[in-house]
């Protein structure tokens, strides 16, 4: 963006300048790959994405109506791309990493990874399947004054906590878990029992089992 100010005053504006944004780098990057192809041999990421974009932009500004030709499938920007051809990258394995000039102490990890560029004769491509979707929350919240006392929520979520005191559980998790109720109402009735002291609450939007008190047991006095 280049220190660029988006102008639209509300969300929904933002929302579509931004796609828009997105839209006209993917196609500037489609028009770079097009021009890479038409001269086989040329590894795309010899091509300049400054000159495709000021190119573009010329274009725009000087309000040029381009003609569609089929003798020339890279267009005005690819041309342009071509013309501009930047020199070839040498093979990169290692991160780039920057010397600090004033460490004594080299900032470089032992990672595994080679001291020095090498080149690439394969690549292993592992495909992870997406997790399931999360159950939905419900829409309502369901009511427990008339359940028995062992049944209320209160007594369900202290039971949950207690089963592992020591893990913090968010609301989110807490309610997916009980499943009768909205979100909303989780949040309320949980800052309402860290209020009592029922529960911890360990961090935002996240809560403990309340620790049990510790009473020393009473030892025998000095004579």
């Amino acid at each position: 963006m280049d220190g660029r100010i988006l102008r639209s005053g509300d969300r929904v504006g933002v929302e579509q300048e931004m796609w828009s944004l997105l839209t006209l780098y993917q196609l500037l990057r489609t028009v770079m790959v097009d021009a890479a192809e038409s001269l086989p041999g040329t590894d795309p990421d010899r091509c300049g994405f400054t000159i495709a974009f000021q190119t573009a932009r010329d274009q725009v500004v000087q309000a040029a109506g381009v003609i569609a030709d089929d003798t020339d499938p890279v267009g005005v920007i690819g041309r342009r791309v071509l013309a501009s051809l930047l020199p070839p990258r040498r093979p990169r394995v290692s991160t780039r990493k920057v010397k600090s000039p004033v460490s004594r102490y080299n900032g470089r990890h032992e990672d595994g990874r080679p001291d020095h560029s090498r080149t690439v004769t394969g690549l292993d491509i592992t495909v992870l399947e997406p997790p399931p979707p999360e159950p939905a929350l419900p829409e309502v919240t369901r009511h427990d004054r008339d359940a028995l006392p062992e049944d209320r929520r209160r007594e369900r979520v202290l039971a949950l906590l207690q089963e592992d005191p020591h893990r913090p559980w968010r609301t989110r998790d807490i309610a997916r878990h009980l499943g009768d109720v909205t979100l909303s109402t989780m949040y309320k009735q949980l800052n309402r029992w860290a209020a009592r002291r029922l529960i911890r609450k360990a961090g935002p939007a996240t809560y403990t089992a309340m620790p049990f008190p510790s009473t020393p047991l009473p030892g025998r006095k000095k004579r």
